[in-house]
């Protein structure tokens, strides 16, 4: 089996991806093989409604592996047909007809972040102050309390 040739070849390349398939496809067996085990549970005599809810919940899990994959294949050739086309001049009926989906936050949606007020407050500088003043004496006490006074320089030669 030959690869087709020829310029359609070129502009549509095929992806081969076998481990993601081998995913899908494991995750939705085991989703429906957890489905029926639920409505086997359901069935018994200790069964109860939980049951039946979760034997019906795991098919829908199943499925939605399954369309997770062909909506992530789809979005995928549709952003290598966006690359691969010509000018929007070339194409102004495609254009029309259908828009392309935003790909990034726009700038300016989002609320820019508050910076701090660089005025002069002399009360929010007097506080400061004293805030260093408080560290400096805290300082002090730790240097005072290891022994490592600066002002004690005297040592005994004994």
């Amino acid at each position: 089996m030959s690869a087709p040739s020829g310029p359609s070849a070129q502009h549509r390349p095929r992806h081969n991806r076998p481990a993601l398939i081998a995913l899908v496809v494991v995750a939705a067996l085991a989703c429906l093989a957890l489905g029926w085990w639920q409505w086997e549970r359901f069935e018994s005599s200790s069964g109860t409604g939980q049951n039946l809810g979760y034997a019906l919940q795991w098919p829908l899990f199943a499925a939605f592996a399954v369309f997770a994959y062909f909506r992530f294949v789809r979005l995928e050739s549709e952003a290598e047909e966006e690359q691969s086309a010509p000018a929007p001049a070339a194409q102004p009926a495609r254009s029309k007809t259908k828009k392309a989906a935003p790909r990034e936050i726009p700038a300016g949606i989002l609320p820019e972040r508050p910076t701090a007020a660089r005025g002069s407050d002399p009360a929010l500088a007097e506080y400061n102050q004293y805030l260093a003043r408080l560290h400096a004496d805290d300082i002090g006490e730790q240097v005072r309390a290891a022994g490592l006074d600066a002002r004690d320089t005297e040592r005994s030669a004994g």
